[in-house]
């Protein structure tokens, strides 16, 4: 598909409002129905899709859509956006909140694993609902409970935990947020004294890169220390504008990581991964983790073996250059938190054990 036919879709809309995120929010397709009019080609295997967005709501922004590629059955885009039956009828019996996020929050949505550092979870709300996310189970509660009450709760407990040093804002999408209430919230968290770093964390730039604005790379600037870390899955999402989204924020004194998902059919062969990882070094992002996918229930699909992860990233190893690699992690519950999966010690086999239902592949 591509820009033209997509916005051919909306009633008197304008290459302007294809660059306004507002727009591109507001008009995000969140029935399958609603894409129906395009051409069969670009979703061929989507029949059922409403049954599943019952469960798993849809979201995707105009933008997202236009990226996705003829046969979309096996599209990196589709199948990181539509729905698909397998969410709803594989894979029952894995967790919706397999990190145990939920029995880490000291007050309501904010995850403390670590010591020195804890997760924010702002909102619940995205531009695009990602089918392979580990935090599905928000999807039908977005945004519970009042903005104030909830930002002034994490700077309470801030406050009290002299050893925190960096809050990572995340959620959902923080960057859904507009640019008066994302400041409240940075400020707000940069007036406890011992938060020395803030980090970002949106899929903004890989999936509505014009919500990066010169005015929100000057707020942004305000608060350095400061670190975006985003997430591309696929060479298809680095675009040109998501290369421009990346570079506004790296002019603006911003670093930005990138932290991608092993997607079974997205990126899980040597040479997705390769372009990928080069495609990211060439616009300046670092290649920060590759996460072997979680087992969410929902996305049991998406998931691939350790084994082959591990020999993907060891091959690619072999070839590629240092500043193209990022750390292959398993994330699991407790402190033991990412473990490396590029060469398993015996050691890190018995941290595993314990957690074995994470890396069994179900097949």
């Amino acid at each position: 598909m591509n820009k033209k036919i997509v916005l051919s879709s909306f009633k008197n809309a304008s290459s302007k409002d294809w660059g306004d995120w507002r727009w591109q929010l507001q008009n995000r397709f969140t029935k399958i129905s609603s894409i129906k009019h395009f051409p069969i080609k670009y979703f061929p295997n989507q029949i059922n899709a409403d049954k599943i967005a019952s469960v798993y709501p849809m979201a995707v922004t105009p933008y997202y859509l236009s990226l996705i590629q003829e046969d979309a059955s096996g599209d990196a885009i589709t199948a990181q956006c539509i729905p698909d039956m397998r969410e709803i009828t594989l894979g029952q019996k894995y967790p919706e909140d397999p990190l145990e996020e939920d029995s880490k929050m000291p007050v309501p949505k904010l995850i403390h694993r670590y010591t020195d550092r804890c997760l924010a979870l702002v909102t619940e709300v995205c531009a695009v609902h990602c089918r392979h996310c580990n935090r599905k189970r928000f999807w039908a509660k977005p945004n519970s409970g009042n903005f104030k009450t909830r930002l002034g709760g994490f700077i309470r407990y801030l406050e009290k935990s002299p050893q925190i040093r960096e809050v990572i804002i995340s959620g959902g999408d923080p960057l859904i947020y507009d640019d008066e209430k994302l400041e409240i919230i940075l400020a707000g968290i940069k007036t406890v004294q011992n938060v020395e770093i803030i980090r970002i964390g949106s899929r903004m730039p890989a999936v509505m890169p014009m919500r990066i604005t010169k005015t929100l790379c000057r707020i942004l600037k305000r608060y350095r220390p400061l670190w975006f870390n985003t997430q591309f899955n696929s060479p298809a999402e680095l675009t040109a504008d998501a290369a421009r989204a990346c570079n506004m924020l790296q002019e603006a004194g911003i670093p930005v990581s990138n932290q991608s998902v092993l997607i079974k059919g997205v990126n899980d062969s040597e040479d997705k991964m390769r372009a990928l990882l080069y495609g990211l070094q060439k616009i300046s992002v670092r290649p920060y983790y590759l996460f072997h996918c979680e087992p969410v229930k929902g996305c049991w699909h998406f998931r691939t073996s350790i084994e082959s992860g591990i020999k993907m990233m060891e091959n690619l190893r072999r070839e590629c250059s240092g500043l193209a690699l990022p750390q292959y992690v398993a994330d699991i519950p407790g402190k033991a938190g990412k473990i490396p999966l590029v060469s398993i010690s015996s050691s890190t086999k018995a941290q595993m054990h314990k957690y074995q239902y994470f890396f069994d592949n179900f097949t």
